[in-house]
């Protein structure tokens, strides 16, 4: 069967476009790609990577869920390597210790994934609109 993609053949094993020396697994960035089809999850990575960092009470101030429900999303976002804690050793002027942001992994996956479809939706919709032809 040929390739849609003119750049190189594709492996039959998709697990062969890891590099040689891969610190994560396929499942690895599946589980990633499942943690954001979550709206919620969703929208907390995208707050957090269109920030600096929160902390949770910030979350929740921007985010309409109870405080369980937001911990329950960012340790799944944790889990996955999409969302780190940070937590300081003196409390801030809040009387906060935690913070959370989205790692590079995060921001990747968010910028070159669904915002990127989400920017280009016109175009795509253009190519494949079949009522067109």
């Amino acid at each position: 069967m040929e390739s849609k993609r003119s750049d190189a053949p594709s492996p039959r094993d998709p697990a062969a476009l890891l590099p040689e020396e891969s610190v994560l697994s396929l499942d690895d960035y599946l589980d990633m790609q499942a943690a954001i089809g979550n709206r919620t999850r969703f929208e907390i990575l995208y707050r957090l990577s269109h920030t600096d960092e929160f902390a949770p009470g910030e979350l929740d101030e921007v985010i309409d869920v109870d405080d369980s429900t937001l911990h329950y999303h960012l340790g799944i976002l944790r889990d996955v390597g999409l969302v780190e804690e940070r937590v300081r050793t003196e409390r801030d002027e809040d009387g906060t210790y935690t913070y959370y942001r989205a790692t590079i992994l995060g921001d990747v996956l968010l910028e070159d994934g669904i915002e990127t479809l989400i920017r280009r939706e016109r175009e795509f919709r253009d190519v494949y609109d079949s009522s067109r032809e």
